[in-house]
């Protein structure tokens, strides 16, 4: 499987796999697990989940570090891809770690849906 490298790519691989909907629901499963008081409609339209868990991101990086951490746990964001982003500016931080959740959750979503 060869991982998107943009939101818009990501987006594109699940509307025309008709995984979109699958991927909100993993989504918010791991928003669950995780004790994040967030959760999107399934109709949701990728800008709008995009910003609103960016804004999700950056309220967790900035009050409540530990749940972030814990966030990136459940999900299973690559540490490796974590670190080499720069940690100087939240916002775009919040940014590149949305799309880092995005992005494995699409990649547990394409695997169930290929090997199950």
């Amino acid at each position: 499987m060869k991982l998107p490298t943009t939101f818009e790519a990501l987006i594109e691989d699940a509307s025309a796999l008709q995984l979109y909907k699958k991927l909100v629901k993993q989504l918010n499963k791991d928003l669950l697990y995780a004790n994040v008081d967030l959760e999107f409609d399934e109709e949701v339209l990728p800008t709008s989940l995009k910003l609103i868990l960016q804004e999700e991101v950056y309220n967790l990086i900035q009050n409540k570090f530990s749940e972030y951490l814990n966030l990136l746990y459940i999900i299973d964001v690559s540490e490796i891809k974590v670190r080499t982003l720069d940690g100087n500016d939240t916002l775009k931080l919040s940014e590149s770690i949305t799309f880092l959740i995005l992005q494995r959750e699409w990649q547990k979503v394409w695997y169930k849906t290929k090997y199950s």
